[in-house]
């Protein structure tokens, strides 16, 4: 689904991104792992248009066809037209709005389309009423699956931690991504929160939607991934399987901060 080629990002004479190729799978989960600095959030920053690559393509491709090449889109095309949905490493809810409401924002550019640009939303009638409906019913769904239809009321900014994070990823689902990206979900759960995060993505992932995440939380990364690119310094030193990637002497040294001198030394 996802394809990134040759991809570089420079600030000033600083390679962020180091000519990374890899793919994403349809209807799998994609982690990018690595330490801190590999240059994972500038990845994520260029698939999903804050930044504009310095070098190298990235192409989505969706179900019935589709091609959109993300590197030369406007970012707020990407989630309109591409599909493209995105949470941050901070929770960026609307904290003094309500829980039902992030989620009706999420969907506010199909109601202000179908509102005539307000006026059908004034009058009540015409396809505004059904669109309104149909973005009630949404919300709620999402509200079910993340157990908060009974908060449906209160001020996000009033719910657990964990549940801000289940909020953020419903926000997001609200859009009907084909490609939903996650900049460490699992950062500040505590291990309950951590296995309800886990249930609710692999549920998003049977329902047909490929995931793509950053995680330093390796249980998540190993339980729940398909697939794993490893980054260190923006250059990718690893591409494969859990088990492939666990074993992997270059990502062991990365992560343990052994470099080749003391492997020559010893």
């Amino acid at each position: 689904m996802l394809s990134v080629t040759g991809l570089t990002m420079r600030f000033g004479g600083l390679k962020a991104v180091d000519d990374l190729s890899f793919e994403a799978r349809a209807g799998e989960i994609t982690a990018v792992i690595g330490p801190n600095g590999a240059g994972k959030t500038t990845v994520f920053n260029c698939i999903t248009g804050f930044y504009r690559p310095s070098e190298g393509g990235i192409v989505l491709t969706d179900a019935e066809g589709a091609r959109f090449a993300l590197d030369r889109m406007p970012g707020h095309r990407i989630a309109s037209r591409a599909k493209v949905a995105r949470t941050f490493q901070n929770i960026r809810l609307f904290a003094g709005m309500t829980v039902l409401e992030n989620l009706l924002v999420a969907q506010h550019n199909v109601l202000i389309r179908a509102s005539g640009f307000t006026l059908l939303a004034v009058l009540g009638v015409g396809r505004y009423r059904a669109a309104e409906a149909h973005g009630l019913e949404k919300a709620r769904h999402w509200l079910d699956r993340i157990g908060l239809i009974d908060r449906a009321d209160d001020p996000a900014g009033a719910l657990p931690y964990g549940a801000q994070r289940r909020l953020e990823i419903a926000r997001a689902m609200c859009i009907d991504p084909v490609l939903l990206c996650l900049d460490e979900p699992a950062a500040g759960l505590n291990p309950r929160e951590t296995d309800a995060l886990n249930a609710l993505l692999l549920a998003i992932r049977a329902d047909g939607c490929t995931l793509l995440l950053i995680e330093h939380d390796m249980g998540v990364v190993m339980r729940i991934s398909d697939h794993i690119v490893v980054l260190d310094h923006g250059k990718k030193i690893a591409d494969g399987t859990p088990a492939e990637v666990r074993a992997d002497p270059a990502v062991i040294a990365a992560y343990l901060g052994e470099g080749d001198e003391d492997e020559e030394a010893a």
